[in-house]
């Protein structure tokens, strides 16, 4: 033995090639996967019966005792509108003040004023009259606006000045001046109306009211 050592060297290699292949067989024993069992139950969901007098199931054909339940969704189910949301009314915060936009300023008083009288009356008609005063300094011009609603102008004139350009529309008698009336001044505007009372609607100079 002492003098072959060979031998020795020899029979652990061949001990060692055995124990791997024996293990290499367990190894391979155990990897073995189990046979397949049985397949997992399957679970059946409930069937709706069909309203009487209904539009039967989605799917399925009105008046079908049953109808296969879709995938995902619930046959008793409800699905409400939902209710709309009451808009919640605009609170001002405490110590912020809304800016209310300012009404617009009247407007300025003519310095031409105007004063409403009956000249003359007869039958048929009348002729009326607006007396004009400049209270300003300087030249104005003017505009006589005077309403008989219903009636007929036949003419109208300045006294004692030039003339200027007149018109009769929807039963308003308007009257603008020809030239500028001196600071100061007054002249009458007449005019010969028919059909109607002496007592206008309105009467205005510049948009100022007359006085009577």
């Amino acid at each position: 033995m002492t003098s072959s050592p060979w031998i020795l060297v020899a029979a652990g290699v061949v001990v060692m090639v055995v124990l791997l292949v024996v293990a290499l067989d367990s190894v391979r024993g155990r990897r073995t996967l189990p046979a397949a069992g049985p397949p997992d139950p399957v679970m059946s969901l409930p069937q709706v019966p069909a309203t009487p007098g209904g539009t039967g199931t989605a799917g399925h054909a009105p008046g079908s005792p049953t109808g296969r339940v879709v995938p995902g969704l619930s046959p008793r189910s409800t699905v409400l509108p939902a209710r709309p949301t009451p808009a919640a009314p605009a609170v001002s915060p405490r110590g912020v003040t809304r800016s209310v936009p300012a009404p617009p300023p009247p407007a300025p008083r003519s310095a031409v004023t105007g004063r409403y009288g009956v000249a003359n009356v007869f039958d048929g008609g009348f002729i009326g009259e607006v007396l004009l005063v400049n209270t300003a300094r300087t030249p104005q011009g003017w505009t006589v606006r005077v309403a008989y609603p219903g009636g007929r102008l036949v003419t109208a004139w300045v006294v004692g000045m030039e003339q200027g350009v007149f018109s009769f529309a929807d039963g308003v008698f308007t009257y603008r001046s020809g030239v500028d009336l001196a600071a100061g001044a007054s002249v009458p505007v007449r005019f010969h109306v028919e059909r109607v009372g002496t007592r206008p609607l309105g009467c205005a100079v510049d948009g100022t009211a007359c006085v009577a």
